[in-house]
């Protein structure tokens, strides 16, 4: 067991008395155990839980599938949206080097409406060879169920019916739905997304592995930081140590003194989609029953010269958790200038990761005086392994923190309001009267 993540709340101590964190501490602790027993709320859910158990000897199947992809396209597609895309995409941009060539490009569809960014993507498919991978556990989610159509007339048209065949993985149920149905009778090859692990706990089956191995990342070590995080906060540490435990109960200790928005903040741009990730994570996990910290995120200190001036000086309901990145994986010193017209002269010869740091500690320092609560969450660098841990870590304490909060961490109920609404707009059979009634509220509306 290898914990390499580590949690400080010295940072809220102004903010939360010490015998109210203490006492939601314990709740947590009760709720870790609650959980772990599968007693809770949504339990039928919890198969997430002990996955990094057998994933590590699992992913043969995952890396031959993506060899045969990489060998027979450049591109690979990957459709889907929420759990079944944000994962995948937060794992490849942390680990990517946007400058260098890509041995296999992943594309992503299916995560929007956007009729000019699907055109453009078709236009860029026209120039390439490319598979699909759709992700989808009962293929009739609005968006990538569009977007697949699209691509399967698109690739079908390229290359003919019997030959695209190769060219599609479908990710979905193992029994049921659409898309299981559709890849059955096609005979595509499939992955299962277990009926016990839903979307936005599922980084850890083929829905993230699969894309990680596609963009030719290992996958292991992203599953073996999963375990030994799983290991050491997941049980054998019901101690207020447990930094899962810990990072639950300050963040609702806040939550009780109202601070109701919570912004994840880190200081390295490959961590925008991690962040997007950790938002659908806590917000459709907590925001239930009138209740929830509002998830936002920032990225530092590129965010400090636009929403710098609100989190310093506005509206005192905000907390932040900072991702404090200790390793960068390159050095890179700032040169010096004879002129030192700039002003930065002092700053010569130091690595731009030690100036990085300064400024998150300047800037963490600068917000706790300002009236901003900051958790701080380190990790040791952004690879395979650590990210694995860091995942694991947000996913256990999500489902202890809404343990806590008195919700159900595994449902999402409200997400469906929209879609009968967009159904019944778009004329869908059955929706006559509902079309009618929202057609006057729209004019009434405006």
């Amino acid at each position: 067991m290898n914990q390499t993540i580590s949690v400080n709340i010295k940072g809220i101590s102004s903010f939360a008395v010490d015998s109210a964190l203490d006492t939601i501490r314990e709740k947590a602790l009760g709720c870790l155990r609650m959980l772990r027993e599968g007693k809770g709320r949504g339990n039928e859910f919890t198969g997430w839980l002990r996955l990094p158990d057998r994933t590590v000897s699992e992913t043969a199947a995952v890396k031959a599938c993506a060899s045969r992809l990489r060998a027979q396209a450049p591109v690979t597609v990957v459709v889907g949206i929420g759990g079944s895309y944000l994962g995948a995409r937060a794992l490849t941009e942390a680990l990517n080097d946007p400058f260098a060539p890509q041995e296999h490009r992943l594309l992503f569809a299916g995560h929007t409406l956007s009729e000019d960014y699907h055109a453009a993507l078709l236009r860029f498919l026209d120039g390439t060879s490319y598979n699909i991978v759709v992700i989808s556990k009962s293929g009739t989610t609005t968006e990538p169920a569009i977007a697949f159509r699209v691509l399967r007339d698109h690739l079908r048209n390229k290359l003919g019916a019997p030959a695209m065949k190769s060219h599609i993985v479908a990710i979905t149920d193992a029994r049921r739905g659409a898309l299981h149905d559709l890849a059955v009778s096609e005979g595509y090859e499939t992955f299962v997304i277990p009926d016990d692990v839903g979307g936005r706990y599922s980084v850890l089956t083929p829905v993230g592995l699969l894309p990680l191995a596609l963009a030719g990342y290992d996958v292991d070590a992203f599953a073996r930081g999963m375990l030994d995080m799983a290991l050491s906060v997941r049980e054998g540490n019901d101690t207020p140590a447990n930094i899962a435990v810990t990072y639950a109960a300050a963040r609702n200790a806040l939550y009780d003194n109202g601070y109701s928005t919570e912004i994840l903040i880190s200081y390295e741009p490959s961590l925008v989609f991690l962040a997007e990730w950790w938002k659908q994570l806590y917000g459709e996990s907590e925001g239930k029953e009138s209740k929830g910290i509002f998830p936002a995120s920032v990225t530092f200190t590129t965010d400090l010269h636009s929403m710098g001036q609100y989190i310093q000086q506005g509206e005192r309901k905000l907390f932040e958790t900072v991702i404090h990145v200790k390793e960068s994986q390159r050095n890179l010193v700032v040169p010096g200038a004879s002129d030192n017209s700039d002003g930065i002269g002092f700053i010569a010869g130091k690595r731009m990761t030690e100036v990085n740091h300064k400024a998150g500690d300047g800037t963490r320092i600068a917000h706790i005086d300002g009236g901003v609560p900051v958790i701080l969450v380190s990790i040791e660098r952004i690879d395979e392994y650590n990210i694995g841990q860091l995942m694991y870590f947000f996913e256990l304490a999500c489902a202890i923190s809404g343990y806590v909060l008195g919700v159900n961490p595994f449902d999402q109920p409200g997400v469906e309001s929209y879609k009968k609404n967009m159904f019944a707009l778009l004329g869908k059979p059955g929706y006559e009267a509902e079309r009618e009634r929202l057609e006057k509220e729209l004019q009434a509306k405006g």
